[in-house]
Formats: structure tokens, sequence, C-alpha cells
């Protein structure tokens, strides 16, 4: 089976080595029944979100157990209700789409996400551009 992204195509890397992503720590932003926060937005964390997150009781911050703890610029696979509430309260971080899973529009509207999107550079990262 071929896992799709929130545009259709296939879906890609979010992230991997030190701060392997994703809920199954595979680098995709893929779900399951088991995984009860839907981890299926790939994001580049601000600071703003990573406070927002951590005052809501989910600390990305601070490494434990075994969890590296994450730091602005880092790419993570984050809740799509995390990442709604964020939204709502102005503070949602920057999406790849093409790493974001085709499961997240049943949660957040594409056209919301695509106001937050950047493309992923094939060569250095990351780099911001807007899709329409």
């Amino acid at each position: 089976m071929r896992l799709k992204n929130v545009l259709g195509g296939k879906l890609v890397l979010c992230g991997a080595g030190k701060k392997t992503t994703g809920f199954y720590r595979n680098g995709f932003c893929t779900t399951g029944n088991n995984d009860t926060g839907t981890h299926v937005i790939c994001a580049i964390v601000t600071d703003k979100f990573l406070q927002f997150s951590k005052n809501r009781g989910n600390d990305l911050i601070t490494p434990q157990n075994g969890f590296p703890g994450l730091m602005e610029g880092d790419k993570w696979c984050l809740c799509a209700h995390r990442w709604n509430e964020a939204y709502e309260a102005g503070v949602a971080p920057p999406v790849i789409l093409e790493s974001t899973n085709i499961a997240v529009k049943k949660i957040v509207p594409l056209a919301i996400l695509k106001q937050f999107a950047t493309r992923r550079s094939k060569i250095a990262g990351t780099r911001k551009k807007k899709y329409k």
C-alpha cells in the first residue's frame, strides 16, 4: 500500500536521524489505530509552538525517557488536533505538505494547511514557498 500525502502524491519522509519522528518513529507521519493523537502533520516547529504545546501539557522541549527534545527548526510529526489548536491560537508552525499524511483532511482543511506550507528543498533541507 502506497501512503499518500495531503496533496495526493507519495508521502515523503518528514524527519530522521537523532530525532526520528512519526508515531511509529520511522520518519514518516503515518497513523494507525494506536495513534490516538493522529500524528500526521509534518511541521517545522517554532519556539512559539513549542511553548504553546508545553503550556497545554505536552512538553516537546525537555529531553526525557529517550526523547531528545525539540528546538526551533526541527521537523516533527505533530498531532493534527494540537496543530489545529495552535492555528486557532495564532501560533501554528509551518508545514511540509509533501510529508503531511492525507488523513489530516478529516481534521484540518487543506486550504488552511496551504496557508502554512513550505516546500522541502532537495538540496538545502527546507525553504519557504507558498502554495496557491
